[in-house]
């Protein structure tokens, strides 16, 4: 017997959690130190506030409107952040293993900031992808989304003991949300590997494999400047 149900219409996931890992993200990087930036400080933060705007203007509250503009401007926004981030990380091996650096405690501050910015941005690129994205995701009934790019735990548990199964996709149309892929990439950055949720599509794969090799090399390179610190 199918369990797949049909879902009531989805008010929309709430906006305010990817707006506030964007601002952080932008905050994050408006105060690294100036030699891990390309730029004038306040450029890139300032042209990521540009496309941010209209994201929100466009939904303020829940994710319910898309269209072909909007997500082209949502995904040039996270494009951005990751890149801009990743040169960052760039700058900051490169003053790690140089070891030329005189101010060793900022950039072992800065390596935390980038770190925590790879978390949030690596979540806001799962977010966007998988299975269409957070307004496919909650306005779309089930048989019309996109193949998915990640299987979450309640995509599998309508067989479980009742107060589990209560939470499954397929007997509470359960959708995964920002807070859901902060997750997936906490525990990948933390652990280097997946943990609950698994990749299924290439480029979720890739996603997982870059962000688990980036804070890997971050991680042992920080540790190695500490103990030289120490000494």
């Amino acid at each position: 017997m199918s369990t797949q149900i049909h879902r009531r219409q989805h008010p929309g996931e709430v906006r305010l959690p990817a707006a506030l890992a964007v601002l952080t993200a932008i905050g994050l990087y408006a105060a690294l130190p100036q030699s891990l930036l390309f730029a004038p400080r306040l450029v890139v933060p300032g042209l990521e506030a540009l496309l941010f705007l209209p994201l929100v203007a466009a939904n303020p509250r829940r994710m319910t409107r898309d269209n072909r503009g909007l997500r082209r401007v949502s995904i040039a926004l996270v494009l951005l952040i990751a890149t801009t981030n990743g040169c960052a990380l760039v700058l900051l091996v490169r003053a790690l293993v140089s070891g030329q650096a005189e101010e060793g405690s900022s950039l072992l501050l800065a390596a935390l900031q980038v770190w925590l910015t790879n978390v949030l941005i690596f979540a806001l690129g799962f977010w966007e992808l998988d299975r269409g994205g957070p307004v496919a995701r909650t306005q779309t009934s089930r048989p019309g989304l996109p193949v998915a790019d990640f299987r979450f735990p309640q995509d599998e548990d309508h067989d479980a003991i009742a107060e589990v199964a209560a939470r499954s996709s397929a007997k509470s149309g359960w959708v995964p949300g920002y807070i859901d892929y902060l997750y997936v990439s906490v525990t990948n950055s933390s652990a280097f590997s997946p943990t609950d949720t698994m990749p299924l599509s290439p480029r979720a794969k890739m996603l997982m494999a870059l962000e688990s090799v980036s804070a890997l090399m971050l991680s042992v390179l920080v540790i190695a400047r500490g103990v030289s610190l120490l000494k």
